[in-house]
């Protein structure tokens, strides 16, 4: 029977052969990163030399090339390797990336590089060693990322098709007063006291300081599993971490920034970004959602995608919604239905 069920598949041609979209995604031809699996260690320019980032391609598609740019600042690109169980079923042709000093990357430990106008001189020059240009190229950036991204696209959305800003609001004052107002009332206020104290006596590091935020307010609002069924690739982000660069930009407290960031503020400029934009929210994030719809709404071509079981690592603990919302407005674009 097996030998006649194979003689049958073959003769109506139907062998084990990848119908003609999968055969595309899977087409190397013309890449010159195929010998590494699609990494390229991409050279920057710096006002302190050059260095070299790591990049790293997923599957191939003419129209829509997506550059993925990790949180913090400090995170790596492991993060969000969740990425993997969705783009490529799409179709949807992706890149990993780890910003100068983090991950793969080389790693001066320069601080006069951490500085936001040369973060986005870095895209800039990764986009042009990509070869992704206005006819395909998206950028998605989550949290930091997004910040990121809003200021890539106020310089330089002559270059996209299409913007994501996931999880990220577009001023860290409205953050921080989102986070003293809302948030942190909600917190059993004896904790709160005694996480105060430890940051008022500068124990960031100190166990407790851990053992206190991990149940109010990490497993609330930021990824809302019990520690120990945090996905691997999330945990091996946070213990990879450039902490010297999460806290001179972000600064040391986690419930709100005080680093060199702390004043930034885009949101009366959003009305300037032209190119269709997507702004990703969650009920339970850190970030309020309320405040990203109205981001959305001042956006030209802007749409909102809501994960109401979301925290501010939606793609993990919303991550149907998630990724439904974010492949629809590829497409959509693609489509010209955006």
């Amino acid at each position: 029977m097996k030998h006649l069920i194979a003689i049958l598949v073959i003769a109506c041609g139907c062998a084990a052969k990848p119908a003609a979209g999968t055969s595309r995604y899977f087409d190397q031809t013309g890449r010159d990163d195929v010998l590494a699996g699609g990494i390229k260690m991409i050279p920057i320019t710096t006002p302190s030399g050059t260095f070299r980032v790591w990049t790293k391609r997923v599957g191939n598609n003419p129209t829509i090339k997506v550059l993925i740019l990790n949180g913090g600042p400090g995170f790596t690109h492991e993060a969000y390797t969740a990425f993997d169980s969705y783009f490529p079923g799409a179709g949807i042709e992706y890149y990993f990336y780890d910003q100068l000093d983090t991950g793969n990357s080389d790693r001066p430990a320069k601080p006069e590089l951490w500085d936001l106008p040369r973060y986005v001189e870095e895209v800039e020059q990764v986009r042009v060693a990509l070869k992704l240009d206005r006819e395909n190229f998206y950028l998605l950036g989550h949290s930091w990322g997004g910040l990121l991204a809003i200021e890539y696209a106020l310089k330089y959305q002559q270059h996209l098709a299409g913007l994501v800003i996931s999880n990220m609001m577009a001023s860290i004052p409205a953050y921080n007063q989102y986070a003293n107002t809302v948030l942190i009332p909600k917190m059993d206020q004896k904790v709160v006291a005694e996480l105060r104290q430890l940051e008022a006596d500068k124990k960031y590091e100190d166990a407790r300081y851990l053992e206190l935020l991990m149940p109010t307010y990490y497993q609330r609002h930021i990824l809302q599993m019990p520690p120990d069924q945090w996905p691997e690739p999330v945990l091996r982000s946070f213990g990879r971490l450039n902490k010297g660069l999460y806290v001179t930009m972000q600064g040391p407290s986690e419930m709100g920034a005080s680093g060199k960031l702390e004043n930034w503020d885009r949101f009366a400029d959003l009305k300037q970004i032209t190119v269709p934009t997507l702004v990703i929210g969650a009920s339970n994030d850190t970030m309020d959602p309320a405040y990203m719809e109205k981001m959305a709404k001042e956006i030209k071509r802007g749409r909102f995608h809501l994960c109401p079981k979301g925290g501010h690592m939606a793609m993990y603990d919303d991550q149907v919604t998630y990724f439904r919302g974010v492949i629809q407005f590829l497409l959509d674009v693609d489509t010209e239905k955006l």
